[in-house]
């Protein structure tokens, strides 16, 4: 159950063969070819036919084909012009596959929802490893509607999603994910899972969907709370190895607001940002607004 018809080396080669494509590194390309894992990957993804999945970086369809079997929806986003033919085969095939040609990262939450009938409910995607960081953050900013991710991602990467305040990954970019949202699975994928199979480790993450609340009232924070917390978290993290205060006055804080703000959170001015938690940031930027 879950699997994948081109999830082994030889559906991938004759596929490939068959279009006249070649792997392009310059994409990020490695095609996955371990059934197993994409069996892994619909577990933890838990889809239901009331969902319309958003896949970024289809490739030729591994992972596309198992989410058509068990989804109501999937569209995919791909930015590879050559790969359009495997795609609109695909889509031939199956009436509840659309997909978009371009970069992710331009296409819009409006050219998504048409592709699907609807907003997307999940994220599932072995995610090209350049920008798949700047992916996840953005469309769980700019899609509320998203409810759960489940990404492959570079090891390096889940590393830095997972991170907990004090461990030396955890930084800016995880303390704006922890905003929104929270890992609640993770596993381990090598490289000899891979056609061909890259230089690094890699690892599939589930993201779900669950907002830091405002302290005071327990409501979800608004976007403009939301806006100034990313702020005073860039401020806080811009030179880490300062104390928090130097960091932030260095980026702009008045150091008087700062300190009242400190005092008032009960946070130590000499502390350093990646041993405060995404609820210290929220306080610490409603003292300071």
């Amino acid at each position: 159950m879950g699997g994948s018809p081109l999830a082994n080396p030889g559906a991938t080669r004759a596929l490939l063969e068959a279009y006249g494509l070649a792997t392009k590194h310059s994409l990020g390309q490695n095609f996955l070819v371990n059934n197993h894992v994409i069996e892994k990957i619909m577990d933890l993804a838990e889809l239901g036919q009331e969902d319309r999945v958003l896949e970024v970086g289809p490739g030729i369809g591994t992972l596309t084909l198992a989410l058509l079997a068990e989804a109501g929806h999937v569209v995919s986003v791909e930015m590879d012009r050559e790969l359009e033919p495997v795609l609109s085969a695909h889509a031939a095939a199956h009436p509840n596959f659309s997909f978009i040609m371009g970069d992710a990262l331009r296409v819009t939450p409006d050219q998504i929802a048409e592709a699907t009938g609807g907003e997307p409910t999940m994220l599932v995607s072995n995610l090209p490893y350049n920008v798949a960081a700047t992916v996840i953050l953005r469309y769980l900013q700019e899609a509320p509607s998203l409810r759960r991710l489940v990404v492959m991602v570079q090891a390096e990467v889940a590393d830095r999603i997972c991170a907990g305040p004090g461990n030396r990954t955890y930084g800016a970019y995880t303390a704006k994910l922890a905003l929104l949202a929270r890992v609640t699975g993770r596993f381990e994928v090598g490289p000899g899972n891979f056609m061909p199979p890259p230089h690094v480790d890699s690892a599939v993450v589930r993201i779900d969907r669950a907002p830091v609340c405002d302290p005071a009232s327990g409501e979800p924070l608004t976007p403009e709370c939301l806006a100034a917390t990313a702020a005073v978290i860039d401020a806080a993290f811009a030179q880490r190895r300062k104390t928090i205060r130097n960091s932030m006055s260095a980026s702009g804080y008045d150091k008087g607001a700062l300190d009242a703000a400190f005092e008032a959170c009960e946070i130590s001015p000499t502390c350093r940002a990646e041993t405060l938690s995404p609820t210290d940031f929220v306080l610490l930027a409603s003292k300071l607004s």
